[in-house]
């Protein structure tokens, strides 16, 4: 299974804590995290994700996020089918870097997008290419596997 994970999903463990739903973006994060680091699953990268991560103010938080980068196994670029891909994907109303993330994602064969993000969410459904899904729900889905 091959899985790409959006800026806010990287950065969900670095938001306060505060809220149940965002502790358990932040524990469904990790896990999917330990799923990356044994090789049960493959990660995506993107150079969106490198984009917006050298726009993180915290040098801590920059240099961890980036180093998932070494265990992605594939690293997508930019090239005519993403940004060809993001136009139609914008033309169903996601922004566009959103929409350049997903891209990305379907061009690295991603199965899953996990995202924490509402608005990519609520168009889950106009996808068939790719399952949109917020970390919790994965997490609940690979326990129900077991």
């Amino acid at each position: 299974m091959r899985i790409y994970l959006d800026n806010c999903c990287f950065n969900r463990p670095y938001d306060e804590q505060l809220q149940a739903k965002i502790k358990l973006e932040t524990e469904a994060k990790q896990f999917i995290q330990d799923l990356v680091k044994f090789k049960e699953i493959e990660l995506i990268w993107s150079y969106v994700l490198d984009f917006e991560n050298s726009r993180n103010s915290s040098e801590e938080k920059r240099l961890s996020i980036q180093s998932w980068k070494e265990l992605a196994i594939q690293n997508i670029l930019e090239n005519e089918a993403v940004l060809t891909r993001m136009e139609n994907l914008e033309e169903l109303g996601f922004k566009s870097l959103d929409a350049l993330h997903i891209a990305c994602a379907i061009e690295g064969k991603a199965d899953i997008f996990l995202t924490t993000d509402n608005g990519i969410l609520t168009r889950k459904n106009l996808l068939k290419e790719i399952r949109l899904m917020n970390p919790i729900h994965f997490f609940e889905e690979k326990l129900d596997e077991n």
